[in-house]
């Protein structure tokens, strides 16, 4: 961490002594948030009442068992080669995970894009490839991009298991849980790149959360955290973005007509969560060749 940003972390944590005089508890919503958070070392700056629970994650930790199961069915499919990222293989299914189906001959190939595992199905027209489609809505766009291009191009043999998930839906599951009783989310900086700053404001208005959009530095998270404080002393909620740099009010319009162009919304299985409503992304009908459930019956 260099001296400015030091300086700007302990002018935040200053702050929030100053600001937070009761129980607060905020979830950051992003694992990159989380990691973040862990390696600076940022908790122990906190005051007393202040607590920072960790959300979703990373969209590999909500992939469910059964969807990773599905992918090791597919990979020990003949002529079938699952294209997935590598983080993905060590996902536990119900009874193995796609590392360990590998090893015992099943075709999985680790690539780093969906253009990589459409590269692939193209060398190899005699096998088909289907690329696991995980992330939320910073890596759909992608998945839809490299769709359309195997539309253009009559690439056949390309094949994609989606199972993006989206992220306002499960705000709204868990802002609604009494259990949690939190009062206010830091919102991924990454995601909202893309959707911008609407998708979220049912969240204060129906559920009187603070919520604020942060980067990733620990000057930034503890920013956001700032803001989220100050919104709940002040009592009037809404979404804040302190991650101007990167994130427009209205997002990224292009990825988002990807994604309106290629896919619908769909309830989604979560890890840890369960089959959450208008929680995932399915093909549209004009789609559906590339749709590895319909194709190949998964």
């Amino acid at each position: 961490m260099g001296e400015r940003t030091r300086e700007r972390v302990l002018a935040a944590a200053a702050a929030l002594e100053r600001l937070v005089d009761r129980p607060l508890k905020f979830m950051e919503v992003c694992g990159t948030h989380t990691v973040s958070v862990y390696r600076s070392g940022l908790r122990s700056l906190f005051p007393e009442g202040l607590s920072l629970v960790s959300g979703p994650g990373c969209p590999v930790c909500v992939t469910a068992q059964e969807e990773i199961d599905s992918l090791i069915r597919l990979s020990a499919m003949e002529k079938v080669i699952v294209a997935t990222y590598g983080d993905m293989l060590r996902v536990p299914g119900s009874s193995t995970s796609l590392a360990e189906a590998r090893s015992s001959g099943a075709s999985v190939r680790i690539v780093l894009s969906a253009a990589e595992a459409l590269a692939l199905a193209m060398d190899t027209p005699n096998r088909i490839v289907v690329f696991a489609g995980v992330g939320f809505e910073t890596t759909a766009p992608a998945t839809a991009a490299v769709v359309l291009q195997a539309a253009r191009q009559n690439v056949e043999n390309f094949l994609v298991l989606n199972l993006h998930k989206t992220v306002p839906a499960v705000l709204e599951t868990l802002a609604s849980d009494p259990e949690l009783a939190l009062d206010g989310f830091l919102l991924p900086g990454h995601v909202s790149t893309i959707l911008g700053l609407s998708p979220y404001l049912p969240i204060p208005e129906k559920y009187g959360l603070a919520c604020v959009v942060a980067g990733f530095e620990p000057d930034q998270i503890m920013a956001g955290i700032t803001l989220l404080a100050l919104q709940k002393r002040s009592g009037v909620f809404s979404v804040q973005c302190a991650y101007r740099e990167a994130v427009r009010p209205t997002g990224n319009p292009h990825a988002r007509e990807l994604l309106e162009t290629v896919f619908e919304e769909s309830d989604s299985n979560w890890r840890g969560l369960g089959l959450l409503p208008r929680s995932g992304l399915r093909f549209r009908s004009a789609y559906s060749a590339f749709d590895a459930r319909i194709r190949l019956g998964i």
